[in-house]
């Protein structure tokens, strides 16, 4: 489909392709088996602006479109699914926010050292009790004097035990509900009273870290609310819906692994005399697919086409990362049922990308969530 490219899309690609299978995946095994992440590789994507793909060069980033990103999260994660979601948090979690409401002196601050790659961000929404409904947060925002007093705990932070600057969500106001929920944003190293708390043992994405985030009494200061007090809601909508362009793009990344692995298998592995690609039952797993890898392709490059050009994207979006997740899910448990017994085995990737990818269904908005959305969106045009 390069004939739907420009010049400039393609480079993109292809610069992130080559990093992913020359620097990511001769390490993917490791990161996974020692659940880190690799400051090095993370040092060399700042340094290509991977780590700022859609922020203007003036701020540190890569001055690219949302198709590039798109592209470029799909490559890091076709090499490793940790550490595209660490590319993903970052970019999509952070720094858009940062770039889209701070103000001139936030962007300063706040967003230069992570688009550049000098720093990492994360973003802090998810409680123990508020997951898929953000009204039920119990963090709070007081303000007193010209800070900001913060308490309470974030859950399952992306990039959290690793950040160094972190925007998140509190309630200042709880009476007004959903309108009294806004967003800040903080250098972590030098906010008293913050610590990063336990670190997850998960099932897959082990190359990405997820930790609690923990505030008791910390202090932040006032200018540090990203636009008017009670837009909190509007502006974690919004980030959510450019996230799952993303969420969407690792999905689809793995998925591209799985269907790599599985075709290479199986003109290699002989049965009965002749090599499984040339049974039919194998035939129709890897043609399966590959179709419905490509259509999720189309329907992520729709949503960030329209993102490009300042225009709703929140049904493609939410319908890019709904498709992209359960068709990358099945992709998985078929590449382990092609190469049998050696699927089942860590000898293989194939096992890998089935834990890695079983995320991308959950999390930036459950499928579930997905599927509300969008029917939203359907019924409400035809009021």
């Amino acid at each position: 489909m390069d004939y739907l490219l420009t010049e400039e899309q393609k480079m993109a690609r292809d610069m992130a392709r080559k990093f992913s299978d020359n620097e990511l995946k001769p390490i993917a095994d490791r990161l996974d088996r020692e659940h880190t992440h690799s400051p090095e590789v993370l040092k060399a994507l700042g340094e290509m602006g991977v780590m700022g793909v859609a922020v203007p060069v003036e701020y540190g980033g890569g001055g690219m479109d949302y198709i590039s990103y798109a592209m470029i999260v799909t490559e890091i994660s076709r090499g490793c699914g940790g550490t595209g979601v660490i590319v993903a948090a970052h970019n999509s979690l952070y720094c858009y926010p940062v770039l889209k409401f701070g103000t001139e002196e936030q962007k300063e601050r706040f967003l230069t050292p992570c688009a550049s790659g000098e720093s990492v961000g994360c973003y802090a929404l998810t409680e123990a009790d508020a997951g898929s409904d953000p009204a039920a947060m119990r963090t709070t925002a007081v303000l007193d004097g010209d800070s900001w007093v913060i308490n309470g705990e974030k859950k399952f932070i992306t990039n959290g035990n690793i950040a160094d600057y972190c925007v998140f969500a509190a309630i200042t106001d709880r009476s007004k509900g959903y309108k009294g929920i806004s967003q800040f944003v903080c250098d972590v190293r030098e906010t008293p009273g913050f610590k990063v708390g336990r670190v997850e043992e998960k099932l897959g994405i082990n190359a990405s870290g997820t930790a609690e985030l923990v505030f008791e009494d910390a202090r932040i200061p006032k200018d540090n609310i990203l636009g008017a007090p009670g837009a909190g809601l509007r502006q974690m909508l919004e980030t959510l819906d450019s996230g799952r362009i993303s969420i969407a793009s690792q999905a689809l990344g793995i998925g591209r692994a799985v269907l790599e692995e599985a075709t290479a298998y199986a003109l290699e592995r002989i049965q009965f005399g002749k090599p499984i690609a040339e049974y039919q039952a194998i035939q129709w797993k890897l043609a399966d697919m590959a179709t419905q890898l490509d259509a999720a392709e189309l329907l992520i490059w729709r949503a960030a086409w329209l993102e490009d050009h300042g225009m709703p994207f929140e049904k493609e979006a939410a319908m890019a990362k709904l498709y992209a997740s359960d068709v990358a899910m099945q992709a998985s448990i078929e590449g382990i049922q092609v190469l049998g017994g050696y699927g089942y085995c860590k000898e293989y990737p194939m096992e890998r990308h089935m834990r890695d990818v079983k995320i991308t269904q959950i999390y930036e908005g459950t499928n579930e969530i997905q599927r509300m959305v969008i029917a939203r969106n359907i019924l409400g045009k035809r009021k």
